[in-house]
């Protein structure tokens, strides 16, 4: 496809995003609820899109896609498994929302630092999560950079889409902040939702002649991609070793959690879980049709991660809907990275600066929040010129490692015996673990890091626990309070 066209279609989707941003920025407020909260204002329909748009990123038709292409059948059923994780959202939604709005909670580090009773708990949270969402961020535009590089034939530079994806979030994001984010979301999750299902009708009718065939082609050439465990990608350890952390994603990871605090009332809270759980299943099967659609029409190639790119780049695919398939690919890329930065903003001011700096003013917090968003995406685009491959793979590594902060949420809402001790040696040594095996590549018995890191967090925020003293005030108060609401409202 001409450089030409792919830029002039950027630029276009820039200004509409843009002007949307704009719109926003004149419905937000002064304080730091409105910047990083949009003021818990959010309707259910507009959660619902903003949540998809964050969750479901370049993983989905670039990293999914890859998954399915090199192991089968299995790739589904991995990414069912997140979408079972949406129990977690039913569960403990109402009670971050409601917690939230109760102590003005901005981050679910700080909820985290208060219940605990320690600022060192927030702290070193929120640094975690800033290890961790870096590349997992990187990921994001390391799927723009490849797509329009292999789109355009090479005319476009990979680290020219990747300087362009990162731009543009940051300026969206520090036009308006969340509600801009938010809004920009809800466009870009039409988008990509619109053109996933066109694409892929596009793919199986012109490349197979209908699904029927596309099915009757795979059961022909490759059935043991239609089988479990398959090819031999998803054997049991790299199955589970990939799950667990994805089931867990809704509560592990801030930029998600932290959208508990939005919807305006328990009620949108709801509508936001429904849309969601309808969007991420029709995502979910347009990625792995996607996947099966390469391995039949582009079965030799080196890399997974290539497989969208290069089926763009057949003549079976219109033009104009190539295009608009990578700026649906683009859009969920950008959305996740602008709310990560949003999420690492408010984390670094109200859970690291504030808690540095005692009675700092909000003018001052919000001041070094949107510092911050510019800063976040520089180190963002620095691991993003690494180009290490294979996105759906790294995307799982940053869960594994953000695994280690779920032990000391559900404790939070659970277990009176919780302490910041144990808080803190589950993150600090489970994280450390994580991150070694990950890039070590030593899996002892043949488990995945996301596996241990969950198991070692668990065990020591239950064992340090035991031996040391609780915030029994904080835990009546924290616990008692939630419960009487919870039986006001009658919920589960």
């Amino acid at each position: 496809m001409d450089a030409n066209t792919i830029y002039l279609a950027i630029f276009l989707y820039f200004v509409v995003g843009s002007i949307i941003a704009r719109l926003a920025r004149r419905k937000l407020g002064s304080g730091v609820n409105d910047f990083f909260l949009a003021g818990r204002t959010l309707g259910g329909i507009v959660s619902a899109l903003t949540y998809s748009a964050t969750t479901y990123s370049a993983f989905m038709l670039v990293g999914l896609a890859g998954f399915t292409y090199i192991g089968g059948v299995g790739a589904l059923g991995f990414e069912l498994i997140y979408l079972s994780g949406l129990v977690l959202v039913a569960f403990f939604g109402p009670r971050l929302w409601l917690v939230g709005k109760r102590y003005n909670y901005l981050t679910p580090t700080e909820m985290l630092g208060d219940r605990y009773q320690s600022k060192a708990v927030a702290i070193v949270a929120a640094i975690a999560a800033v290890i961790f969402l870096i590349p997992y961020s990187a990921v994001q535009l390391i799927g723009i950079g490849a797509l329009v590089e292999g789109l355009s034939g090479g005319a476009i530079p990979f680290l020219i889409g990747v300087v362009i994806a990162a731009a543009i979030a940051v300026y969206w994001t520090w036009t308006g902040g969340l509600r801009a984010v938010a809004w920009t979301d809800s466009l870009q999750a039409a988008v990509m939702l619109t053109v996933a299902i066109l694409s892929v009708i596009f793919i199986a009718y012109n490349g197979f002649g209908g699904f029927g065939n596309m099915f009757t082609q795979l059961e022909e050439r490759y059935p043991a991609w239609l089988t479990v465990p398959g090819p031999g990608f998803f054997n049991i350890h790299a199955f589970v070793g990939l799950t667990l952390p994805w089931f867990f994603f809704s509560l592990s990871n801030p930029q998600v959690s932290q959208r508990l605090f939005m919807p305006r009332s328990l009620n949108q809270m709801r509508i936001m879980v429904m849309g969601f759980l309808i969007f991420g299943f029709i995502y979910t099967l347009v990625s792995i049709l996607w996947g099966f659609s390469a391995r039949l029409l582009l079965p030799d190639l080196e890399v997974a991660d290539a497989a969208t790119p290069a089926l763009l780049g057949l003549d079976i695919v219109p033009a104009s809907v190539a295009l608009l398939v990578m700026l649906g690919i683009s859009a969920a890329a950008i959305s996740t990275v602008n709310s990560i930065i949003l999420t690492l903003s408010s984390m670094v001011t109200r859970d690291v600066f504030k808690n540095l700096r005692d009675n700092t003013s909000e003018n001052r917090e919000l001041l070094v929040g949107r510092i911050f968003v510019p800063i976040f995406t520089i180190f963002i685009l620095a691991f993003a010129t690494l180009r290490l491959d294979l996105i759906a793979a790294l995307s799982v590594a940053s869960s594994a490692g953000l695994l280690v902060m779920v032990p000391a949420l559900i404790g939070a809402f659970f277990w009176k015996r919780g302490t910041a001790a144990a808080v803190l040696a589950s993150i600090i040594i489970g994280g450390t673990v994580a991150t070694v095996l990950q890039y070590s590549g030593f899996f002892p018995l043949g488990l995945w890091p996301g596996v241990w890191s969950g198991l070692i967090s668990t065990v020591l925020f239950i064992g340090v626990s035991l031996l040391t003293r609780p915030p029994e005030q904080k835990a009546e108060e924290f616990l008692g309070y939630l419960q009487e609401e919870l039986n006001t409202k009658k919920i589960i």
